[in-house]
């Protein structure tokens, strides 16, 4: 089994102490307490502040936990709160199209699929919430990357693989497949990320309009699709008025 890594569990435990009890800290109580040589307990402490994660008063030297660490535990509940205001509004539109619905959010350079409604069939599926797709390939991916500035950036330092023959991979082609879902307010994915498989997904944005995840439907060629080619009408105004109504949920007010 690998070792941990000893300066992370040394910052994590500086992270805890700070997180309870008083709300500021001198070097030498936190150093006494984690039972450190105040040299090392400041320089862990000097990267932590560095990063954004603990915060120095500039009156009494004290430390306290920093910002940062408030974005990021916001960023995890609204996450959260993302699910818990999509849950309803998903479970009409898979009941309504009969195929199955995944929630989406940029994580690690994929898309991480953080809430997933069965195709509302007694046909054997398999839950994938916890599971990532690709940016570059999916509905999901591409509508994070055209309206997100963050998943944008990453998906062009991205390998795009081929998944299959229908696969977008050349840049300038990528980008004028993001410069469509931009103008038409939804992505496609008609096997180009699993043979037979097919997608249409949305933007959510939150309160301030940014671009907080992506509803998609997905299902097999010959149901999604007409003629296996061109996504259904209907499925394609479901997604986005889903998007849209998670959207308001959120404050977004109206698109």
């Amino acid at each position: 089994m690998a070792k941990n890594i000893q300066s992370l569990e040394r910052a994590a435990a500086m992270l805890r102490l700070l997180a309870g009890g008083e709300r500021r800290l001198g070097l030498s109580d936190i150093a006494s307490s984690l039972d450190l040589a105040k040299g090392t307990a400041h320089g862990i402490l000097r990267t932590l502040q560095a990063e954004g994660f603990v915060e120095q008063d500039p009156a009494s030297g004290r430390y306290q936990l920093g910002a940062e660490l408030l974005r990021l535990g916001n960023s995890y509940l609204d996450v959260h709160e993302l699910r818990a205001r999509a849950l309803v509004w998903t479970d009409d539109l898979a009941r309504s199209s009969g195929e199955s619905v995944h929630l989406g959010v940029l994580h690690q350079q994929g898309v991480l699929i953080v809430h997933h409604v069965f195709r509302p069939d007694d046909s054997r599926q398999v839950l994938e919430v916890g599971a990532m797709q690709p940016l570059h390939s999916t509905a999901l991916g591409k509508v994070l990357s055209a309206y997100d500035p963050v998943a944008h950036s990453e998906v062009l330092e991205l390998d795009r693989e081929a998944f299959t023959p229908r696969t977008v991979t050349a840049l300038r082609a990528f980008e004028g497949e993001l410069d469509l879902t931009r103008a038409r307010g939804w992505a496609s994915d008609v096997e180009e990320t699993w043979e037979g498989v097919a997608a249409v997904a949305a933007p959510i944005h939150d309160r301030r309009r940014m671009p907080v995840g992506a509803i998609a439907i997905t299902g097999a060629v010959e149901r999604v699709c007409d003629d296996g080619k061109e996504l259904r009408a209907e499925l394609v105004a479901a997604v986005r008025d889903c998007a849209r109504a998670v959207s308001r949920d959120l404050g977004a007010g109206r698109f």
